[in-house]
């Protein structure tokens, strides 16, 4: 069986949203889109409900490029265990309290047993200073 690769907002964003003008964002934009054409089928690709929440706000025809890439995933369950281990991160961890999807995110993702995080959110989710403590 293929490594599982939870798929964050972050990533379907990036994959659905205009090429950027800021050449750092363009750059993340074009990485992001050479992963998903070359490199997506060798993973089993998951998301979560959280994912789909945060993607359905905005303009309507960008949910719709959203949603259909997300439509793709197998979503996982956010389960009582992964609430609990979200309100730890944000207790007692290192995420700040405003960082509520970004906990469930990483919450659904350990509960779940899944190999890979794939995230453009380097403030929390992909913090190298967060990491040792989440």
């Amino acid at each position: 069986m293929p490594p599982t690769v939870y798929i964050e907002t972050s990533v379907i964003g990036y994959l659905t949203m205009r090429l950027s003008h800021d050449l750092v964002t363009a750059a993340a934009q074009a990485v992001t889109r050479d992963w998903w054409e070359t490199r997506r089928a060798a993973f089993d690709l998951v998301s979560s409900e959280v994912v789909r929440e945060e993607i359905a706000a905005g303009d309507p025809g960008a949910v719709k490029d959203r949603l259909e890439i997300l439509a793709g995933l197998r979503l996982l369950d956010v389960t009582e265990a992964a609430g609990l281990l979200a309100e730890r991160l944000l207790s007692e961890g290192p995420l700040p309290s405003r960082a509520q999807y970004d906990a469930l995110h990483i919450a659904v993702s350990a509960i779940h047993g899944v190999d890979y995080l794939l995230t453009w959110n380097c403030k929390h989710i992909a913090n190298a200073a967060m990491r040792p403590s989440i």
